[in-house]
C-alpha cells in the first residue's frame, strides 16, 4: 500500500497570527514522520481498518496535533489552510468517541456554504465505514426541509449544515441539540466574511453547557479571536504553518466552454497538452462513464476510478495507472482521494469542484516527487465568477487557456511524430537476432518491390500513422464564437472588479444582472455580509456571483444573476435576514 497522507498535499501560504492563551502547538508542513502511523492514536480497529483500506498511513500535521487533544475532550482552536487535512482531524476523533444507539444527534458541524456540508458530511460517511449503524444527516438551504425532517425524526448521529438551515430546525424543534456532546465550527473566518457570525453566535448560546467546541479556521481576524475566548475553555491552540513547496511547480490555467462543447474540448486538450499520465476530475460517477466512453472512441487508453468500483478494483487501476498501462483516468473527488501517482503531469478538471478545498485535492494530484505539473480547469461561462475564490485557495492567479485550435493540434502531432522517430533511431532492440531479421526484411522489400530507402521510409510511416488522417481539419466556427464570447465576458469580469472597486459609473445592473428589492435595511442593523450570506445559500450562489448591494434605511437592493429559478424566487422570499423576511421583488 503507497504511503499516502490523508489530506489534499498543496501548500498555500497562510496568515501566521497566532491565538494568545494557552498552550500554542505551531507545526511545519514538512515535520512528519512517516514511520508514526494513525495507530498511534489508540483508534478503534474498525477505524484503523477503514483507514487502511482507504490507502492511508501517515498522518498529516494538522491531524498529529489535533487528534490527541480531541480524543481527550478538550475544545481546539486550528489555525489551518484548506489542503492540510483538517477533515479527518476532527472527523476521527469525533468518530471515536460516538456514544452507541443514543438517537439524537450527538454531534453539530457548521459549515459556511451547502457544497462545504456536503464534503464534511461525505467524509464522515468514508470514514465510518466500519460503523455501520452511523448515521450523518447534510442540512442546508435549498434542499426539502421536510424531508430533512424526517431524516432527524428517524435518529441521526451527526448533523453537517450551514447556519441558516440550523437555526431554522432549531427553532423549529426539529434538531434537538439536548444530547450534543461537540460541536465544530468550520472555515469560522468564511463565516465572518459571509455575515453568519451572529447566527453562530445565537446557535452556540442554545447549545449544552458542557460541550466540546472546535474551531477551524484559515486566518484569525478579531471577530474569530472574540468567538474563541468567549465560548471556548481553556482550548489546544494548534496552527500549521504552510510552507510553499518551491518543488512543486503546478501551471494553473482555465478555459471557458459551453457544456454542449466540453468532450470536444477535451479531446483537444488532450491533443495539445502532451503528459505521459492525466487524470480527468468529474463531479458524479455517470459523468465519469460517458467521458471514459467518449475517450475510448477516440482510441484513448482510459480507466474509470468512482464510487461504485470496488476497493480491490480501484487499487489496481492505480497500480496499472502508475506503471503506466493505462494514462488517461476519469475520477469521482472522492474516489480519488489520496491519490499518489508520481508520472501525473496534468489534471484536467472537467467539472467545476464544489468548493476551494476539493480544486486544491485535485491539483495537488500532479507536480509530484519534484516534478513540474500542470492543471487545466473547464469553466462554463456561469462559474467564471467562482475563479477568484479558487485564485484565493492557491495563493496565485489561474491564467487563461484559449480552446487549442487545427494548427497548434497538427504542430503537437507532427512533433510527437518526430519525437518517436528519434527515440527509434536511437534505440536498439535488446534482441540483436530481431534486429537482424528486420534488416533482412527491409531488403527483401527493397529488392521485391524495386523501390529506394525514401519511398519504404514513408510507407513504414504511413504503417505507423495508421488510417486516421495525421492533421485535423475539423471544423473551427464553435472555437472561434468561444473566444468572442470570452472577449466579452473578460470586458464583463473588468467592469465587475472596478464595481467591487467602489467605481459604480451607472445606476442600471450589469449585463446578465437583474435587480432585487429586499425589505430590510438600516433600521434593521443589516450588512452587505449578511445578506451574501443568507441569498447565497438559499440560491446555491457564490457570493462572488452577487453583484452591486445598496442599502437604505428601510429597504435594500441587490443584483443577482438573470433567469433565477422560480422556485429558488419563492423560496427567498421566505428567508429571514436579522430576523426579518427578505420579502424579495424584482424592482420592475
Amino acid at each position: 500500500m503507497t504511503n499516502n497522507n490523508l489530506h489534499e498535499d498543496y501548500s498555500c501560504p497562510v496568515d501566521q497570527d497566532v491565538l494568545e492563551e494557552s498552550t500554542e502547538k505551531i507545526f511545519d508542513e514538512d515535520d512528519q514522520n512517516s514511520e508514526n502511523g494513525f495507530s498511534e492514536f489508540n483508534f478503534s480497529k474498525e477505524l484503523i481498518q477503514t483507514i487502511s483500506d482507504k490507502g492511508y498511513s501517515s498522518p498529516t500535521p494538522i491531524q498529529k496535533a489535533a487528534i490527541p487533544e480531541l480524543l481527550l475532550g478538550r475544545d481546539l482552536v486550528g489555525q489551518a489552510q484548506t489542503g492540510t487535512g483538517k477533515t479527518a482531524a476532527f472527523a476521527l476523533p469525533i468518530l471515536e468517541r460516538l456514544k452507541k444507539n443514543v438517537g439524537h444527534p450527538q454531534v453539530l458541524v457548521l459549515a459556511p456554504t451547502r457544497e462545504l456540508a456536503m464534503q464534511v458530511a461525505e467524509s464522515f460517511r468514508t470514514y465510518s465505514a466500519g460503523h455501520p449503524h452511523f448515521k450523518v444527516l447534510a442540512i442546508y438551504g435549498g434542499s426539502d426541509f421536510r424531508s430533512q425532517i424526517n431524516t432527524l425524526r428517524r435518529g441521526v448521529d451527526v448533523v453537517v449544515g450551514t447556519p441558516g438551515r440550523v437555526m431554522d430546525h432549531m427553532r423549529q424543534k426539529t434538531l434537538n441539540t439536548s444530547h450534543l456532546s461537540c460541536l465544530v465550527l468550520d472555515e469560522a473566518d468564511e463565516m465572518l466574511r459571509m455575515g453568519f457570525i451572529d447566527d453562530v453566535e445565537w446557535i452556540l448560546e442554545q447549545l449544552p453547557e458542557e460541550r466540546q467546541l472546535v474551531l477551524f479556521s484559515a486566518t484569525m481576524p478579531s471577530e474569530i479571536r472574540r468567538l474563541s475566548k468567549k465560548y471556548l475553555n481553556s482550548p489546544a491552540e494548534i496552527t500549521i504553518k504552510a510552507t510553499e513547496l518551491k518543488e512543486r511547480l503546478i501551471r494553473q490555467r482555465y478555459i471557458t466552454v459551453q457544456n454542449v462543447y466540453k468532450v470536444n474540448a477535451l479531446q483537444r486538450v488532450l491533443e495539445a497538452v502532451s503528459e505521459e499520465g492525466v487524470i480527468i476530475f468529474a463531479r458524479t460517477k455517470a459523468i465519469t462513464i460517458v467521458v471514459a466512453e467518449k475517450l475510448e472512441s477516440y482510441g484513448y487508453n482510459v480507466a474509470v476510478l468512482n464510487g461504485d468500483i470496488p476497493q480491490n478494483q480501484r487499487e489496481r487501476t492505480v497500480e496499472r495507472l502508475r506503471q503506466g498501462s493505462i494514462n488517461i483516468l476519469v475520477a469521482t473527488d472522492v474516489a480519488a482521494r489520496g491519490l499518489d501517482v508520481d508520472r501525473i503531469g496534468l489534471v484536467i478538471n472537467y467539472d467545476m469542484p464544489f468548493d476551494r478545498e476539493a480544486y486544491v485535492h485535485r491539483i495537488g494530484r500532479t507536480g509530484r516527487a519534484g516534478r513540474n505539473g500542470e492543471a487545466i480547469l473547464f469553466v462554463n461561462p456561469r462559474e467564471r465568477s467562482f475563479l477568484s475564490n479558487l485564485e484565493r485557495a492557491v495563493g496565485q492567479p489561474i491564467e487563461r487557456m484559449d480552446i487549442p485550435n487545427n494548427e497548434l493540434i497538427n504542430s503537437n502531432r507532427i512533433k510527437k511524430l518526430q519525437e518517436k522517430l528519434i527515440r527509434a533511431a536511437s534505440t536498439d532492440r535488446d534482441n540483436p537476432e530481431e534486429t537482424n531479421i528486420l534488416e533482412e526484411l527491409i531488403k527483401n522489400i527493397e529488392n521485391e518491390l524495386d523501390i529506394d530507402p525514401k519511398e519504404l521510409t514513408l510507407a513504414a510511416l504511413n504503417l505507423a500513422v495508421g488510417y486516421n488522417p495525421l492533421l485535423e481539419h475539423g471544423n473551427e466556427d464553435w472555437i472561434r464564437q468561444s473566444a468572442q464570447r470570452n472577449t466579452r465576458n473578460d470586458r464583463r469580469d473588468n467592469k465587475f472588479r472596478q464595481r467591487r472597486r467602489g467605481d459604480f459609473d451607472s445606476n442600471r445592473p450589469e449585463d446578465e444582472m437583474e435587480r432585487f428589492r429586499v425589505e430590510v435595511g438600516h433600521r434593521d442593523r443589516v450588512k452587505p455580509g449578511n445578506l451574501v450570506g443568507a441569498i447565497a445559500n438559499e440560491a446555491g450562489l457564490k457570493g462572488r456571483s452577487i453583484g452591486r448591494i445598496r442599502i437604505f434605511e428601510n429597504y435594500s437592493l441587490v443584483d443577482l444573476p438573470k433567469q433565477m429559478p422560480d422556485k429558488v424566487f419563492q423560496a427567498l422570499k421566505k428567508v429571514k435576514v436579522m430576523n426579518r423576511e427578505l420579502q424579495i421583488n424584482r424592482t420592475d
